[in-house]
């Protein structure tokens, strides 16, 4: 949602959460407007940074080529979508719906797509923060809320048949500054709200940060893991809206101030070999302190564990974003395969729909599968115990959302509505 784009329930239901789609940035500008993520990505223009050619029609001793081919890369004008953090989006949406099918602790480790999601949406709101911030903060808040209420409406009257009824806290349906209430009938759906809340957060705080973030770029993105570090190490925060809240912004903190520095150029003037030796130091604490604290989660799953998720995301998130900085990885041929090149753009395009219906999607299918039950065909030759079959009706379901939800995010960005970008 940056829901990664421009704008990502199964775990734990403290405000730190699970990995549960972690966003993306969602609410991004469809291809080949404009992120994220995710996370999700201005929703307005192209924002990723593509290293455009210089124009052949200036006299290169002009003072306007002379003053164009001065500007660091990322000050050029950006010649379109970048299919890297693309792909990287539409990953992590798909490792979130698949950790949420099968449960893999492991998952996290392999492709943290929530710290991934953030970083991307940190590059896009650095961008969009080249225009001034109110109108910045307004898009970004306009993109995400429209899809957000249209979904909630649905779960809301949901619970409220399964005998909920809510109170003063339902403002949170209307702006989720805070996590939403609900009752355990419908908590599979509205758990994974926390990543709309913590990008919330980033984006009302974004100007500040980037302000900070320009003073120090090094000493800043460092210090930015501090925050988890003293919640874990001098003061935990409360169990409640508030300190969840916090934990979680300081478990991604330093991802979205990552992305600030990708966006900056700070990334590609750092050395390779102190990179990659700062980051497998954080990945390899990351990893020890999840091994090595089980007893207290009962599992390694970084999504029980905000200290190692991250110190992990921080070590795998800066190698990616290094490598896209370092040696200016586009993955533009990616467009030469026309399918896997639409999957991907309806991906980033439908991030936010993605994102939020994909629980629903999975809840159904369970009960859709014992339907099948009755069907003596069905029963004899599919795999209906399968988890594996339950994830590919997720997805049929999920897609099925898309195409008559996702319209929603076309509306938000003031687009014609569109069965698919």
């Amino acid at each position: 949602m940056s829901w990664g784009t421009d704008q990502q329930g199964h775990g734990p239901t403290h405000g730190y959460g699970n990995d549960h789609g972690h966003g993306y940035e969602y609410g991004q500008q469809p291809y080949p407007q404009q992120y994220v993520g995710h996370r999700q990505v201005s929703y307005e223009q192209p924002e990723y940074v593509a290293e455009p050619q210089a124009a052949t029609s200036l006299n290169a001793t002009s003072p306007r080529a002379t003053k164009e081919t001065e500007l660091p890369p990322t000050a050029r004008k950006p010649a379109g979508r970048d299919r890297y953090f693309d792909t990287l989006r539409a990953i992590a949406l798909v490792r979130v719906v698949t950790y949420h099918t099968f449960g893999w602790a492991w998952a996290g480790m392999v492709f943290p797509s929530m710290g991934i999601m953030f970083a991307l949406a940190g590059t896009l709101m650095a961008k969009s923060l080249e225009r001034p911030a109110l109108r910045v903060i307004r898009s970004r808040v306009r993109r995400l809320l429209p899809p957000f209420w249209f979904w909630g409406f649905f779960v809301i009257l949901a619970m409220m048949v399964h005998d909920w009824m809510p109170g003063w806290q339902i403002v949170f349906w209307v702006v989720p500054i805070g996590d939403p209430p609900g009752n355990a009938w419908g908590e599979q759906a509205w758990e994974i709200l926390w990543y709309l809340r913590t990008y919330l957060w980033f984006v009302l705080l974004s100007p500040l940060l980037l302000r900070t973030f320009r003073l120090a770029p090094s000493a800043v993105l460092l210090l930015s893991l501090a925050p988890i570090v003293v919640f874990h190490s001098l003061w935990e925060p409360p169990d409640n809206r508030f300190g969840n809240g916090l934990t979680d912004l300081a478990t991604f903190l330093f991802c979205w101030v990552l992305g600030f520095a990708h966006r900056e150029g700070v990334l590609r003037r750092l050395k390779p070999a102190l990179v990659v030796l700062l980051s497998l130091a954080a990945i390899g604490f990351g990893g020890w302190y999840a091994f090595t604290h089980q007893a207290e989660t009962g599992s390694y799953d970084l999504d029980d564990i905000p200290l190692a998720q991250a110190f992990w995301s921080a070590g795998f998130v800066t190698l990616l974003m290094y490598a896209k900085a370092h040696f200016e990885i586009d993955f533009a041929g990616l467009t030469r395969f026309k399918r896997l090149d639409r999957i991907v753009t309806i991906f980033n395009a439908r991030a936010v729909t993605l994102y939020l219906w994909h629980e629903i999607a999975l809840v159904l299918a369970v009960p859709l599968i014992d339907r099948f039950w009755n069907i003596p065909a069905f029963e004899k030759y599919l795999p209906l115990e399968s988890q594996w079959f339950m994830f590919g009706i997720g997805w049929i379901l999920t897609a099925v959302f898309v195409l008559l939800c996702g319209w929603v995010e076309d509306v938000a960005g003031k687009k014609k509505p569109k069965l698919l970008p």
